[in-house]
């Protein structure tokens, strides 16, 4: 994949709602939404994923996604297709990119510099998701949660109720 920009197809509430966001729920093909920590940048988002970073199933080698974005009460304001785009280390994209999007990583171990040198050696991807298309907004969001159930986990485990030692009598 190269990481050359192309022609944007945004709305002014994609911009203005990608230029707030810090979490993005990413669909890639048919799978779930997932919660993503992004960057925006030029109206873009950037997403890091992969070794020691976020994980997202298909998003490092996908063309095209669905972002969900939320407003300022929480809730989910805007749904677009994007053109998923990776950028590759030691291109042009990667220099400017890279260096700006692990600056704002949360509790990043280490130095900047050392960051995307772990990013770059490591193979982590950083994905760049341009507006598409027509986005979803208002009216044409449906009207019903699109949460799903939670997943099991191995960690889960069945709470036993807790020991008593006597019994405690009411009067």
């Amino acid at each position: 994949m190269t990481d050359e920009v192309q022609a944007r197809e945004s709305t002014p509430l994609v911009d203005e709602a990608a230029k707030k966001a810090a979490v993005a729920w990413v669909s890639v093909t048919d799978g779930p939404a997932l919660a993503l920590w992004c960057m925006p940048l030029e109206g873009d988002l950037f997403v890091v994923s992969g070794p020691g970073e976020q994980s997202a199933p298909g998003l490092a080698d996908a063309t095209e996604a669905r972002v969900t974005l939320r407003g300022d009460h929480g809730g989910r304001i805007v749904t677009w297709p994007a053109r998923v785009t990776r950028v590759t280390p030691g291109s042009a994209g990667w220099e400017t990119a890279a260096p700006l999007v692990a600056a704002k990583r949360l509790n990043a171990p280490g130095a900047i510099a050392d960051l995307v040198a772990r990013w770059a050696a490591d193979g982590c991807a950083l994905n760049r998701l341009s507006p598409a298309g027509p986005p979803a907004a208002g009216a044409d969001l449906p009207a019903g949660s699109l949460a799903e159930p939670p997943r099991g986990a191995p960690v889960v485990r069945v709470t036993r109720r807790p020991f008593r030692l006597h019994r405690v009598r009411r009067r």
